[in-house]
């Protein structure tokens, strides 16, 4: 164990066991081995085994803790470690182990307040030393995470793993130079050490060092096949030296190594996107994945799932067959211009069989008195996405698995936002240097917001955070989280982080035509709009969004009437005007909002209207951090 063969280990005391099955010390140690190789279940039922031979054991008890910690059960791991505390107060384990459950519950504060006191009481202990550090370095004091790792590299210069964590937090903190050179000592004390080669090599990708990135890809490729991280890390360096058909065929192994890589798919299809023709036979053979997903989702009536699924595909094949498919998902919702604009797409491109035509006949005569015909407007060229949003990652992200996490999750996010109808999505650039490029960019571009997205996985788990910020001011607007285990945590997080902002922004729309006592609004019942709503009218130009925070400002001088639905149809809405004093201003092109669910006057007398859902800007979910979960859980 103390050189870290976990299944060597493994095998002697299972020997050992079958001579003793009562030996408490090795039942105690497979738990620990289990327990390092993240087989929880394994590892709770030896734990409980030592428990039951040793039971006035707390350092058994706090084994079992920390594995009730690590498989989800937080009421478990409290109990037990309450117990133990009750015996001795000052029992160190069992403060580690508090501390992780702490992490565990997304609070971080209180775990560096305990790990704080375990440095007090033992100055030259590493692990108390580094966790601290760890935590520091999560909560943004960099500072006091470096001061930490420092001390215990200090005490603890040849210890491989301490040099490895001290490492991860340079590099954590941009310190690339330092990072590179505790890594290679780290490995030069031990050469097999996986972790701190895959570290140096991402190391090495972020300090533009490409070739030698790929370099020590392929030195931990050949160690271990299987290892999906190095090939893909190697997939992104060989894109950077712009080797794109390399790229994408080093990318496909690791796809073909491991089928629920989301990061290693999402790269090697971006990378499709961005250096095939549209035309391209390989475009089809990876949308091929996503269709077939679909249909077995569209088979389970799971039709959020498809329409995922089929916009993935569509987004590598656009010409494929499966577009037919998608549109009569759209007919089923209850949007049949939908999918009459998606079968003439079809029509356009010449995809289109006898089925198609007879559709797009049948469904163009049943639209024939659709209140956007009658009002003689486009629905899909109505300038309807009033929010300008930009989508940012700040620095590369989660080295620990993969490297530019962050600048994959964000692109996912921008590619579902361009399917929200509220939203246009501006393009600066997804990897920015730092938050000042990133606001000068967003500024410079008229976008009313950016949202800088950050990664953090584990193993299993990933958590996505987005924070969002005023483009004109850069000041904090809202937070997003979410954190998502198992199969399809990439798309789901993201989804959820879509689905956070989409709510929280507030209702705007324009006044496309008005006749006489009636106008016609760009919003209608995919956008939540009902009948008989009373919503305000907005001088053209006049509202605008509010400094800090979500929300728009704007003057009560600049409300010129209102607006109260009659008709309502898949993206627009007839309704009745109504003035707002002695003069008719009321135009086409005016801003229509929502009756401010939260308003406040301010100094200069102007109207501030908020979402209450996100008047506060924190997020729905807890922002929880598996990537520093699985760091303290090897630290051991």
């Amino acid at each position: 164990m103390l050189v870290e063969d976990w299944y060597g280990a493994a095998e002697h005391f299972l020997e050992a066991l079958r001579v003793n099955p009562s030996y408490v010390e090795c039942v105690s140690s497979l738990a620990e081995c289990y327990y390092s190789l993240g087989e929880f279940d394994q590892a709770l039922s030896w734990a409980r085994k030592a428990r039951s031979l040793s039971r006035g054991s707390t350092a058994f008890a706090n084994l079992e803790a920390f594995i009730r910690t690590a498989m989800g059960d937080l009421a478990g791991a409290d109990a037990i470690i309450r117990e133990v505390l009750s015996i001795e107060p000052n029992n160190r384990e069992a403060s580690f182990a508090a501390a992780e459950l702490d992490i565990a519950r997304g609070r971080a504060g209180d775990a560096a307040v305990r790990y704080r006191e375990a440095a007090r009481r033992y100055p030259d202990d590493r692990r108390a030393l580094l966790s601290l550090a760890l935590v520091l370095g999560s909560l943004g004091d960099e500072e006091g995470a470096r001061s930490y790792a420092e001390r215990a590299v200090a005490l603890h210069a040849d210890d491989h793993r301490v040099l490895f964590y001290a490492a991860y937090l340079d590099s954590a903190a941009g310190r690339l130079d330092s990072a590179a050179k505790r890594l290679e000592a780290a490995l030069s004390l031990k050469g097999d050490f996986a972790v701190a080669r895959s570290l140096l090599a991402t190391v090495r990708y972020r300090r533009g060092e490409w070739e030698e990135a790929a370099r020590l890809a392929d030195a931990a490729i050949a160690a271990d096949r299987s290892d999906v991280s190095a090939w893909y890390l190697k997939g992104l360096a060989l894109e950077r030296q712009k080797k794109y058909p390399e790229a994408r065929a080093v990318l496909a192994g690791a796809v073909a190594v491991d089928g629920e890589d989301e990061f290693a798919r999402a790269t090697l299809e971006n990378l499709i996107v961005a250096t095939t023709r549209t035309e391209a036979p390989e475009r089809a053979r990876w949308a091929k994945y996503h269709f077939d997903r679909a249909r077995d989702f569209l088979s389970r009536n799971l039709s959020d799932q498809a329409i995922y699924e089929y916009r993935r595909g569509l987004r590598l094949d656009p010409y494929a067959k499966e577009r037919a498919a998608y549109a009569e998902i759209m007919r089923t919702l209850g949007y049949p211009a939908k999918q009459l604009a998606e079968l003439r797409f079809m029509q356009e491109l010449g995809k289109a069989d006898r089925a198609i035509n007879d559709a797009v006949e049948t469904y163009d005569s049943l639209l024939a008195d659709a209140l956007h015909r009658r009002w003689d407007v486009d629905p899909v060229t109505l300038p309807s996405r009033h929010w300008n949003i930009a989508v940012v990652s700040i620095a590369s992200q989660s080295a620990a698995i993969h490297a530019d996490s962050g600048r994959v999750a964000a692109g996912l996010v921008k590619d579902l936002l361009v399917h929200d109808g509220n939203i246009s999505v501006i393009d600066i650039g997804i990897p920015q240097p730092g938050f000042s490029a990133a606001f000068r960019a967003a500024r410079e571009a008229g976008a009313d917001y950016f949202l800088a997205v950050s990664a953090a996985e584990s193993e299993r788990d990933l958590s996505l955070h987005a924070r969002l910020y005023v483009a004109r001011t850069g000041s904090d607007a809202a937070e997003y989280a979410a954190f998502r285990t198992g199969s399809d945590r990439l798309r789901n997080s993201a989804r959820r982080i879509v689905d956070q902002l989409s709510v929280s922004l507030p209702f705007r729309s324009t006044l496309v035509a008005r006749k006489a006592g009636v106008g016609l609004m760009d919003k209608g019942k995919i956008d939540g709009v009902k009948a008989e709503t009373v919503y305000e009218i907005i001088r053209k130009g006049a509202a605008a969004p509010l400094p800090e925070g979500i929300g728009l400002s704007y003057t009560r001088n600049d409300v010129v009437g209102t607006f109260t639905t009659t008709e309502t149809d898949e993206s627009i809405s007839a309704g009745a005007l109504a003035r707002i004093g002695f003069f008719d201003r009321i135009a086409a092109g005016d801003e229509i909002v929502a009756l401010p669910v939260k308003a406040g006057m301010a100094k200069d007398g102007s109207v501030q209207a908020a979402q209450a859902a996100q008047a506060d800007g924190k997020p729905e979910e807890p922002v929880l951090d598996p990537e520093l979960r699985y760091l303290l859980r090897t630290l051991r």
